[in-house]
């Protein structure tokens, strides 16, 4: 069994998790959400078994390495990151609900990469940038930042949803309080601040061993530090103006929408960080 097919059949694992979790928000029913957290969970334990699957392969192919080097497999380790760190905060603190918001997620990361046609999931020759100790560092650190940007995401999300004059009753009162949304969705944050700070450190690092600079104003470097400054602004204004509540949801949705073009749009445009096209 290859190491595709084990994580292409994760993608409809993440699926039914995804599902359980919005049925077991919609009809408020404890056993799918039992369900929900375990399926999750088997999920978790495939995507593992496949990218460690996948790093075996390389060593058999003869150019073993870390699979962190393309889109293809940097999309199944966001997936890995967002679900394992959404289990823990519901392990954690117990709120359900918001796995219908999270867990979504993890599967459209894992769609992505399992069934667009535009995304190669064969094995390749580490390009010469890409042999450097720091690969693992770098690229670990990111996505860990950008599985916690997704999963405030998601929480912002949820605020939203719970201020919403409009919204049904029934389904407002399924929603955490608003405190405990606004308070998980900064220590998201944080975390992902932490860890996106980390990222761009190792990166910088890994670039003057690679090209000779530490920086060069690279697309994916510049939007790097645009996001990091999004977050830094957020942080920033709750600690010093006391940004709460709805401003912070919106300020935490414009910074994913950044780390998403960090990730995605700026392979559109020239530089050296090319490997997310692959």
């Amino acid at each position: 069994m290859t190491s595709s097919l084990v994580l292409s059949a994760t993608t409809f694992v993440y699926g039914a998790s995804a599902f359980f979790y919005i049925a077991a928000w919609v009809f408020h029913q404890n056993a799918l959400g039992r369900l929900a957290f375990w399926t999750g969970v088997a999920g978790v334990l495939g995507n593992v078994a496949g990218f460690g699957l996948r790093w075996a392969e390389t060593y058999q192919m003869g150019v073993g390495h870390a699979p962190l080097s393309n889109l293809y497999e940097s999309l199944v380790f966001f997936s890995l990151a967002i679900a394992t760190l959404y289990l823990i905060v519901e392990k954690k603190y117990g709120h359900r609900s918001i796995g219908a918001f999270a867990m979504p997620l993890a599967f459209l990361a894992m769609a992505y990469a399992s069934l667009s046609p535009n995304i190669s999931d064969r094995i390749q020759p580490l390009l010469p940038a890409l042999k450097s100790n720091w690969l693992i560092a770098h690229v670990v650190t990111c996505f860990i930042g950008y599985a916690a940007f997704a999963v405030a995401f998601g929480l912002s999300l949820m605020f939203l949803a719970k201020r919403n004059p409009d919204a049904p009753g029934l389904f407002g009162s399924r929603i955490p309080d608003e405190r405990v949304l606004d308070e998980l969705t900064h220590q998201m944050v944080m975390l992902g601040f932490l860890f996106l700070t980390a990222g761009i450190i190792t990166g910088a690092v890994w670039a003057n061993s690679a090209w000779g600079r530490y920086w060069g104003w690279d697309p994916k470097e510049t939007w790097s530090l645009i996001t990091w400054f999004i977050y830094a602004t957020l942080l920033h204004a709750r600690l010093m103006r006391g940004w709460r509540g709805r401003r912070a949801a919106i300020f935490s949705i414009v910074g994913f929408g950044a780390v998403l073009f960090t990730y995605f749009g700026v392979n559109l445009l020239p530089g050296l960080h090319s490997y997310g096209s692959m």
